[in-house]
């Protein structure tokens, strides 16, 4: 079977019997038709199946028609961590009913990430990208300003002018699950974290700090991963295997909360009478094992769709703010219990 053959508008002024001229006019809602044909010539285009060029459009208005993500993580990872798929599921909605497209690329390396960017800008692929993981010193950030290419941050206030951030503070979620622990008896409280040059890695780290100091807690041991559910497993061996091992360990993720449960299975552990285990971001992953385990829930497709939107509001010109989303909440589960005496 040959391939159905892509209307022009040609074709919808030869269907329509007018000049290729009235049917440019009609599509583009110029001025030179009357209404009764304009009309006629639209309903045409919708029957034929006729949508713009988006490489047509770019030269005409300037626009790609869509926005740019890079998430610099191994695409297995990408692959198994509800995150980014909530993230990008959100960042669907988003853009949903406005026509605009986007543009996913996983990297593995920060140099193929900036190296994305540019290419994109140079070949006019996007009209704007959005930031996730900001690091330490950012070189993105001067990057993108330099370039003109528009962005959104997603996860942290940058303090950059003209770069907005869609963000969470972590804080009171932080204290909120301190707390939890503290007034369960636990006094040896681990945290298994991201990359240790992530922004919220250590923004976390330090509402972690200051919320123990505040229940009395000398203070939470961490431990830097990947994010994998083989460096959270790793990580988890190492603190269980020491002479003064936790009573409760906080997971930056829920792919190492899960991971952490095989770990303790696997050195006879009971989850929760001997370790408590919290995750970060609730997720199915989170329900499905057993015990569920207890986790710090936000609306992670929320954050996408804010994010795109206030993405689109910056490239139609208007003047867009940091916007902070409600915070964090704690949802205890079966794999948090009192601290054995």
């Amino acid at each position: 079977m040959s391939p159905v053959k892509r209307p022009t508008i040609a074709d919808i002024a030869e269907a329509a019997g007018v000049s290729k001229g009235a049917v440019s006019y009609a599509l583009n809602g110029k001025a030179g038709v009357s209404d009764r044909t304009r009309e006629r010539i639209l309903e045409i285009a919708a029957r034929m199946g006729w949508h713009p060029s988006s490489a047509a459009r770019a030269l005409s208005d300037g626009r790609a028609g869509a926005v740019g993500l890079v998430v610099d993580r191994p695409a297995w990872v990408l692959g198994i961590e509800p995150f980014f798929m909530q993230l990008i599921a959100g960042v669907q909605a988003g853009l949903a009913e406005t026509g605009t497209a986007l543009l996913l690329q996983v990297t593995e390396d920060a140099g193929a990430e900036e190296a994305a960017y540019r290419r994109w800008w140079g070949e006019r692929r996007v009209d704007g990208v959005l930031l996730v993981d900001l690091r330490e010193s950012d070189p993105r950030l001067a990057l993108l300003t330099r370039v003109g290419l528009p962005a959104v941050v997603v996860g942290h206030a940058t303090g950059t002018p003209g770069v907005p951030s869609v963000w969470i503070d972590d804080a009171a979620a932080v204290r909120e699950t301190l707390a939890y622990l503290a007034a369960m008896g636990h006094r040896r409280i681990a945290r298994v974290a991201g990359p240790a040059h992530f922004v919220h890695t250590r923004e976390r780290g330090r509402a972690f700090d200051s919320a123990a100091e505040e229940v009395g807690l000398s203070g939470v041991r961490c431990v830097y991963t990947d994010y994998s559910g083989e460096d959270g497993a790793r990580a988890t061996r190492r603190l269980l295997s020491g002479a003064d091992r936790p009573t409760a360990i906080v997971y930056d993720n829920d792919v190492m909360a899960v991971a952490a449960l095989g770990v303790t299975q696997e050195m006879g552990i009971a989850v929760p009478a001997e370790l408590s285990v919290v995750a970060w971001d609730d997720s199915e992953l989170c329900r499905l094992v057993h015990p569920a385990l207890t986790a710090v829930s936000r609306s992670v497709p929320e954050y996408g769709r804010r994010a795109v939107t206030a993405l689109l509001h910056l490239l139609d010109g208007a003047e867009v703010g940091d916007i902070l989303l409600p915070a964090p909440v704690l949802v205890p589960r079966g794999s948090t219990a009192p601290a054995r005496r």
